[in-house]
């Protein structure tokens, strides 16, 4: 099978199958981020793609769920996305979802309509890197969007019924910067199916624009109490009916909640962390765990 980037995944999606349909990042300037920037972005082939998809019984044996791989799989057209959904049906019938990761903007292509199909034939909660709702934050750390287009988008997946993933990226503002991450990442949020929302926290980079920024005192981090804040923030913010998931190493706490039902429990907990562990512990958590 050809997997030019390797497997890259979130901690939830180990035990699905995976299949390459693009490789590299479509877009690739994000500041923050290091994991494709020696890859070429490229979209495969449909003969490779059914090439690989005749050995994921080799590989993967019989896996409910497919997760595509690159950096943003849903760059892939639309009608590449359809045929390699009927693709894996006729040659791996146990697969009953596929998702991968995403772009905001890699819905721009796609109508209601065709997103409507895409779910109809198995499209299920594509992992959406957003980071955050703040243009701001956005413009600084090369996006590639504002917050206009990804609510637009956010508001068309919605309206096709396509269930999603997003995210939130604690700490990504920078010192003295989290309220306002927070509090417009959850607006951005406010009235869109999430099925889950992921969160973790910055981590600088070895050789990402970021981690230069630092050492030319450029950007300065946000210190772990100034992030759990913020993270309090975004909870208090965060109106969804979702799933709160924290289980990313850059997290000081793992837990996934029913929201808005453990609010209250979640944002205490948060509260006992700054308490009764306190910044020094905290960032050795951080220091041990060197990646985004």
């Amino acid at each position: 099978m050809h997997f030019t980037s390797g497997i890259n995944r979130p901690p939830f999606e180990a035990n699905s199958g995976f299949l390459q349909v693009t490789s590299g990042c479509s877009h690739n300037r994000c500041d923050f981020c290091g994991y494709f920037k020696g890859v070429k972005f490229e979209r495969s082939s449909l003969e490779e793609i059914e090439a690989d998809i005749k050995e994921i019984p080799k590989y993967f044996g019989a896996p409910r769920r497919i997760f595509l791989q690159s950096a943003d799989a849903f760059a892939a057209s639309y009608d590449t996305l359809m045929k390699t959904a009927a693709l894996i049906h006729k040659y791996v019938p146990s697969v009953e979802t596929i998702g991968g990761y995403a772009r905001i903007d890699n819905f721009i292509d796609k109508s209601v309509d065709e997103l409507r199909k895409l779910r109809d034939v198995g499209f299920a909660n594509p992992y959406i890197g957003v980071e955050s709702g703040d243009d701001e934050i956005l413009r600084r750390v090369h996006k590639g969007y504002d917050s206009k287009i990804a609510r637009e988008q956010l508001e068309k997946l919605t309206a096709a019924g396509l269930p999603i993933i997003t995210n939130f990226l604690n700490g990504l503002g920078g010192k003295n910067y989290g309220l306002s991450h927070a509090q417009k990442t959850a607006q951005l949020y406010d009235g869109i199916n999430i099925s889950m929302i992921e969160v973790s926290s910055l981590t600088l980079v070895s050789k990402t624009p970021l981690y230069y920024q630092k050492l030319k005192n450029k950007f300065e981090e946000a210190c772990e109490v100034e992030r759990l804040k913020e993270m309090q923030e975004f909870l208090r913010c965060l109106t969804n009916e979702t799933i709160f998931l924290s289980d990313h190493v850059s997290m000081p706490f793992f837990v996934r909640a029913e929201f808005p039902k453990q609010r209250d429990e979640l944002i205490a907990g948060i509260q006992k962390i700054i308490d009764d562990v306190g910044e020094e512990t905290l960032r050795r958590h951080r220091d041990a765990h060197p990646i985004m």
